[in-house]
């Protein structure tokens, strides 16, 4: 029996390493388009983010991931991942 191994992401607000599945993935694609990753196999420059409200709002607040992708994070990106919680 083969074992999983266990994979860890560090979050780009709180700073937390967490397992893969307790964090978002926000990826900015290769034509500039921000979007949410829930299969974590979207192609491009991703960030993760802890699954946890205040920390989707302090990411929004500080601009944490406009940073990380390099590009400008529209709301609708913050909106949907508090809708997945």
């Amino acid at each position: 029996m083969k074992e999983k191994k266990l994979v860890l992401r560090t979050c780009v607000c709180s700073k937390e390493v967490c397992e893969k599945k307790d964090l978002f993935r926000i990826v900015r694609t290769p034509e500039g388009n921000v979007v949410v990753d829930l299969k974590g196999k979207a192609n491009g420059r991703g960030a993760y983010l802890k699954k946890d409200k205040e920390v989707i709002l302090k990411a929004q607040k500080s601009k944490v991931l406009d940073r990380h992708l390099e590009v400008s994070v529209p709301a609708t990106i913050y909106e949907e991942l508090l809708n997945l919680l």
